[in-house]
């Protein structure tokens, strides 16, 4: 395996926009297509910024990394700008994707409808149990891991995702990688390690409940002073 790809700022993206930024980017597109969905038309920095507990400036700021959005007097079209930021994102197309590990949290991964919406589409997932080989999860086929180069190369697959035991997940992101997978969201309590080219964002739900308590301890030492 190459060596891994060492960012300089592990606080930016591959072009230089900070991944902080990218994060408001979609919290800012879910808050437009609810407002969509109300039928409004239009919203402002200030309106956005309120509701998801940014200033305006800020919101301003992370928008101009990208262009110019807003017209004077109305301030920004929220169909336009879903449809600005979905471009930004990339989700204004569909993503072929796979997953390996169909345990507990793989299942419930292959129910989750929010995967389709958004334009991912899981054509296969992979397992080694020979229990689970040949089921259909969903409507997904389960295949065993030794085929995921076959797969991959027939149905295009450019997104994987790891839902394995934490020991298992650093050779499953290399059978990943050798098989062309270009983007890796790993689910395993564990940090893996790929190479220069190949993208990758990890979900540790233990930590993330971690961060949850030390904001809830802190927010207690406020109320208390």
């Amino acid at each position: 395996m190459e060596n891994p790809k060492e960012n300089p700022n592990p606080e930016s993206t591959a072009g230089g926009v900070p991944k902080a930024v990218i994060s408001r980017l979609s919290l800012y597109l879910r808050e437009l297509e609810h407002l969509e969905r109300t039928d409004k038309a239009t919203t402002s920095s200030s309106q956005l910024g309120s509701v998801l507990g940014f200033s305006d400036a800020q919101v301003r700021k992370d928008l101009a990394y990208f262009g110019q959005f807003g017209y004077p007097g109305i301030g920004y079209r929220c169909s336009e700008l879903i449809g600005a930021i979905r471009h930004i994102l990339g989700t204004d197309r569909t993503w072929t994707c796979c997953l390996v590990g169909v345990g507990n949290l793989g299942r419930a991964l292959l129910g989750y409808k929010g995967f389709h919406q958004r334009g991912f589409r899981v054509v296969a997932a992979f397992d080694v149990e020979h229990d689970k080989v040949g089921s259909s999860i969903e409507g997904v086929d389960v295949y065993h891991l030794d085929r995921l180069p076959e797969l991959a190369s027939e149905n295009t697959i450019t997104l994987g995702v790891i839902a394995v035991p934490a020991p298992a997940a650093q050779a499953v992101a290399d059978r990943l990688v050798e098989a062309g997978i270009e983007g890796i969201l790993n689910f395993a309590p564990t940090t893996i390690t790929l190479p220069d080219g190949v993208s990758h964002v990890g979900v540790d739900l233990a930590m993330e409940l971690e961060q949850l308590c030390f904001a809830v301890l802190n927010s207690r030492d406020k109320t208390n002073d």
